[in-house]
């Protein structure tokens, strides 16, 4: 059983890990991350000053994190770790995670780019949830100066939204923000069942094309299992839009 034990400040971006990682804590970490940053747009700090690795691999699972939630919107993950060159640091286990050796550094860093730029709504899975989010993304790329982003981003939410309400059935959580010249999207809802993507259906086939949609007006997408459920997210980029429609 693993000693490693995660506390999460509600009020903070700190999240907060002391004891022993082990191999079989990795995947309790990785879910309280990911969890924490399905809850609250924004970058999330760990705080390792206080564990302990039991093998240098460990360190991996933040990397990983970190990777998985590159593309989500607004969403980050920096590390606080004051022993700089621990010995128990495998070679690139840590790489491309920015690493601070004091927390007061680390909420600095957060402090020095500022969330700008978010929205968030909670949906129910009824008739009219692709409507809202469709209604926030037009706010969205009004507000962000992404005109040419808006019919895309309202196909790509309205077949995201609409699987939710036929398949998974749960509340959902609809994100996005830009970031540069592209818009991030994603929902998160309440069902382990990842979408999967067979390439074109058959046109004898009633439906399954919502996918489809979305690998043609995204530059990428993908899904995320996270506790108790998933995120299905996708980036828009305008030039992939010009070509499409234009």
């Amino acid at each position: 059983m693993s000693s490693c034990l995660v506390e999460i400040d509600e009020s903070s971006v700190v999240v907060r890990l002391t004891g022993v990682l082990d191999a079989a804590g990795a995947e309790a970490v990785r879910g309280a991350l990911l969890a924490r940053l399905c809850d609250r747009p924004g970058p999330v700090v760990a705080d390792v000053s206080g564990l302990r690795v039991a093998e240098p691999a460990g360190w991996g699972v933040f990397a990983e994190v970190r990777r998985e939630v590159a593309d989500w919107p607004a969403a980050d993950l920096l590390l606080c770790d004051p022993v700089a060159g621990r010995p128990d640091h495998a070679d690139g286990a840590l790489a491309g995670v920015p690493v601070w050796p004091t927390l007061d550094g680390a909420l600095a860093a957060v402090a020095a780019a500022p969330l700008a730029a978010v929205l968030t709504i909670d949906l129910a899975p009824t008739v009219g949830a692709a409507r809202q989010a469709r209604e926030l993304v037009t706010t969205g790329c009004q507000r962000w100066g992404m005109p040419t982003l808006t019919d895309p981003a309202c196909i790509a939410i309205t077949e995201m939204v609409n699987n939710v309400v036929a398949h998974a059935r749960t509340p959902m959580t609809v994100r996005l923000a830009p970031q540069d010249s592209t818009l991030h999207l994603a929902v998160r809802d309440h069902s382990p069942r990842r979408p999967a993507f067979a390439g074109v259906s058959p046109p004898t086939r009633a439906g399954g094309r919502g996918l489809l949609l979305i690998d043609t007006v995204a530059r990428r997408w993908g899904s995320s299992a996270v506790p108790d459920g998933k995120v299905v997210w996708c980036v828009l980029h305008p030039d992939d839009e010009a070509a499409l429609f234009g």
